[in-house]
């Protein structure tokens, strides 16, 4: 196949990097069905770049983000995504010797696949530019859409026609047969995945926010005061774990509906004015990062159910107040070993916030392959703190009580 004119390692020579059995990619259309297996999902309206690493072009570090609607952001855009992808590889060991790019948006209204390839050219020259310009040419540049994948470097009309070329379909490429012997899962597409976070419309939206409005009316006072905030912490865990069996007994009862029937079931099995209490104490972060040991087992599961839930409460004026949510769903969903739902609730977590430091710290140990049992034994050692010093609390507690003379009544 083409080697676009490079002596380089090229699209031919790419292997996957851990999974087995060792798989090459031999053209353009290969790259574009892989791209799924790469992030575990199919993206929407991004950007995406990998890391080659070796005579062979391995697959190493990726990195996604959303397509700025303004051209006069992608140079700057262009800059940082290649300074972060080198960063990271840096920082796991090597820096890459070439990239992949890829360019993901579905046609708007009207317009045609070509169309879109047109028009984000300039933004793949100025993305290929700033890989080139840190020692990482671009060996492949393609944009993803209407089902259909462009090359912006590969000349050959033949190979790579002006109309573009169909992607195969699901399933019957040669890395989807290596991903499944892998174990390798795609979870959907990229907007599959973030409606499970989105904001709920009619009928929950609107009673959504009056308690939300009630519920802050009610406890912003005592998030105020050293005494009520503290109160208020174990109220919030109380309650959050209620609901978190809650959860479980109605999975328990029926396991057997597909994932957007659960969610439904989920939001119906949490009222207005729980969700509008827990969305509020969360917003404390000692009570946040008290919710994040929830992180393991049965709870690990509950609990990701419930975040994402609340996640969907946070309705109108409230919007803002999902960053906690997203960043405890992220942290479950990374810590059980689903890094793709990880990065999009993290993605969305940041999007909301992005001086959100916990949101910030899980994304970039996400995106860089982190090992998360280090935080994981760190939270279960501030755990055990805390409960000695509540058992002494409660000894010191039982020690002053006066006691009865011996033989009394």
């Amino acid at each position: 196949m083409t080697q676009h004119g490079s002596s380089k390692p090229s699209p031919d020579h790419l292997l996957s990097e851990t999974h087995r059995p060792r798989i090459s990619l031999r053209s353009p259309g290969e790259l574009a069905d892989a791209l799924p297996y790469l992030l575990g999902f199919q993206p929407d309206d991004s950007i995406v770049v990998v890391a080659l690493h070796g005579e062979r072009g391995r697959f190493g570090g990726r990195l996604r983000i959303g397509i700025p609607t303004a051209p006069d952001e992608w140079p700057a855009v262009a800059d940082q995504l290649a300074a972060c992808l080198k960063g990271n590889s840096v920082a796991r060991g090597a820096a890459p010797e070439g990239a992949l790019l890829f360019l993901c948006q579905d046609p708007a209204d009207g317009e045609s696949g070509r169309a879109v390839t047109e028009r984000l050219r300039p933004l793949a020259q100025r993305l290929r530019v700033a890989c080139g310009g840190l020692e990482m040419p671009v060996y492949e540049a393609l944009c993803i859409s209407d089902k259909r994948y462009w090359s912006y470097c590969c000349p050959d009309a033949a190979c790579c026609p002006a109309e573009g070329k169909p992607l195969s379909p699901p399933g019957t490429s040669a890395m989807a047969a290596a991903a499944a012997f892998a174990g390798i899962q795609v979870r959907g597409t990229q907007k599959e995945m973030e409606a499970r976070l989105k904001p709920l419309g009619e009928p929950f939206a609107t009673p959504q926010e009056c308690a939300l409005d009630k519920a802050a009316a009610a406890l912003m006072p005592r998030m105020l005061n050293t005494a009520g905030r503290d109160a208020l912490a174990g109220e919030t865990l109380r309650l959050a774990r209620r609901l978190m069996e809650r959860l479980h007994a109605a999975s328990a009862a029926d396991g057997s509906v597909g994932q957007t029937a659960a969610d439904a079931q989920d939001d119906a099995l949490l009222s207005h004015e729980e969700a509008a209490t827990l969305i509020l104490g969360l917003q404390d972060h000692r009570t946040r990062d008290q919710a994040a040991e929830w992180m393991e087992g049965r709870d690990a599961a509950t609990a990701l159910r419930l975040w994402r839930a609340l996640c969907r409460r946070c309705v109108g004026a409230y919007d803002e107040h999902a960053v906690a949510t997203l960043s405890l769903a992220g942290w479950i969903a990374w810590s059980t070993g689903d890094e793709p739902a990880a990065r999009v609730a993290l993605g969305r977590a940041l999007q909301t916030d992005p001086d959100c430091v916990f949101a910030q710290l899980m994304h970039r140990a996400c995106n860089e392959g982190l090992d998360p049992e280090p935080l994981r034994r760190c939270m279960r050692q501030e755990r055990a703190v805390r409960r000695r010093k509540r058992r002494r609390r409660t000894r010191g507690t039982r020690r002053t009580v006066p006691r009865a003379p011996y033989g009394g009544g």
